[in-house]
């Protein structure tokens, strides 16, 4: 140890990093963290998955309240929106689940080590001019906005933004444009409308929720246009201008041909993320990226070169802040001599959107290449709390191996999608088969009780529809 400053330095304190340190302390090693934001929890925490869920949630009170849903139950009120303060209720969600981190790093004693690193050898990082010397290194610097050629963002004029300036707009845009029909885009799309804005999203390909299976991705173009937001399929954005106080953007037919203009007061571009590798100095460790940017691993999350691991959105697989959680335990204890494993086959992914969507495993055309299905569906407008709720839309579907009945994939859209998915992915981690979650007694009033009656469906029929 005397030539070693840690056991373990690991690069980033995003969901995956700080997980990493916090688990590599508990299993007894000397462990830092080098962090460059002024505060931990990395995208997620900060302008990511936590501030977004605090608006959506924000956003679904003042719909509910505006769109008829309380009068329908008798509750008749006007609401008046106070921008500020729901502002200001995501930044004290932020800031106290950043602090609580910064308070787990004090309890498992980690260093936190404050500026970026940047590799010097195999062995050693710099951190604002000061080099460390690790046994293991761990990078899990996350992932950043992919930007769009023809489209300069510019998040302190709030006119072209990206996922970071849309948590932060000042007030309710006319007309906001969303470039990307994924996951971020639905959902910051989704905040705005709820609070006034005319939405239109434009979307490459012919349908929105790439990577999701085929009957969620038409239903839930269904529900959302319902909710008023417009679709712009198959086109692509090839510019966009700031023209005073608005944006004129340049839209064309993704098989070629006459371009349009679309004038919006906001834009907001997410197509997708790209790894952070760059400002590393990976080949300085003897180490580089594939095609994609990313960092290849074997399955223990080590790299080609020993002693450096990684985890999260810099390797391989979905960009999701539960993803790299799990790998970064099981990296943890990997360094530490035990067996951490993470089953890639059984990530759960959730859209927030109302309602919201959630899925694990294989999509229905996927399961099908590989070999014969049966598949078992249920609407939620025949479950019963979903009817006492007044919350119609979606469904649930159970697609098993036609043979075994082994679960390969479940998908549902539902209010309380992103909660009701845990069942399934537990499930499936334990190899169950349909009939297995059909003979499981659910608890009567449940959304749940859909995952049931979708497996009773796979092999035969399900009680209420």
């Amino acid at each position: 140890m005397a030539d070693y400053d840690y056991d373990v330095l690991v690069i980033g304190a995003g969901p995956g990093g700080y997980v990493a340190a916090i688990r590599a302390a508990q299993l007894g090693l000397k462990t830092a963290c080098a962090e460059g934001r002024e505060t931990l929890g990395g995208t997620c925490l900060n302008v990511g998955c936590i501030p977004s869920k605090a608006m959506l949630h924000a956003s679904e009170y003042f719909e509910a309240a505006a769109g008829g849903a309380m009068a329908a139950m008798g509750i008749k009120v006007k609401p008046e929106l106070d921008l500020g303060t729901m502002h200001g209720q995501r930044k004290d969600a932020v800031k106290g689940l950043t602090g609580g981190i910064e308070f787990l790093f004090k309890k498992n004693k980690i260093d936190w080590l404050k500026g970026y690193a940047q590799f010097t050898s195999k062995d050693s990082v710099e951190v604002a001019g000061k080099t460390y010397r690790a046994k293991n290194i761990i990078i899990a610097t996350g992932s950043s906005v992919t930007p769009l050629p023809g489209v300069e963002v510019d998040n302190d004029k709030q006119i072209i933004v990206d996922s970071t300036g849309a948590l932060e707009l000042a007030k309710v845009p006319g007309h906001m444009v969303v470039i990307g029909g994924g996951v971020i885009g639905l959902e910051l799309g989704s905040v705005w409308r709820r609070l006034g804005a005319k939405v239109t999203c434009v979307e490459y390909l012919d349908q929105i929720l790439p990577g999701m299976d085929g009957d969620v991705r038409k239903e839930a173009n269904k529900i959302f246009k319902k909710q008023g937001i417009e679709f712009k399929l198959k086109t692509k954005v090839t510019k966009a201008v700031v023209k005073g106080k608005k944006a004129v953007l340049t839209l064309e037919p993704a098989a070629g041909g006459e371009a349009e203009t679309l004038e919006a007061d906001v834009v907001l571009v997410s197509i997708g993320r790209k790894p952070n590798t760059d400002g590393l100095a990976l080949d300085k460790a003897g180490l580089a990226v594939n095609q994609r940017g990313q960092i290849e691993t074997d399955h223990d999350f080590s790299t080609q070169v020993p002693g450096i691991w990684a985890i999260g959105d810099v390797i391989p697989g979905p960009m999701l802040a539960h993803k790299a959680e799990d790998e970064g335990i099981a990296c943890a204890e990997n360094i530490a001599g035990q067996t951490g494993i993470v089953n890639h086959d059984v990530i759960p992914s959730v859209v927030y959107t109302w309602p919201e969507i959630a899925g694990v495993g294989l999509t229905e055309e996927q399961a099908k290449e590989k070999g014969e299905v049966k598949v078992g569906k249920f609407p939620m407008m025949a479950n019963s709390r979903a009817k006492t709720n007044h919350e119609p839309d979606g469904f649930v579907k159970v697609i098993a191996d036609a043979k075994t009945d082994r679960v390969l994939g479940v998908w549902c859209i539902a209010s309380v999608a992103g909660t009701m998915i845990a069942q399934a992915a537990q499930a499936m981690e334990f190899g169950a088969t349909s009939e297995d979650i059909a003979y499981t007694c659910h608890a009567h009033p449940t959304h749940s009780e859909a995952i049931k009656e979708a497996a009773m469906a796979v092999t035969g029929k399900p009680i209420h529809v």
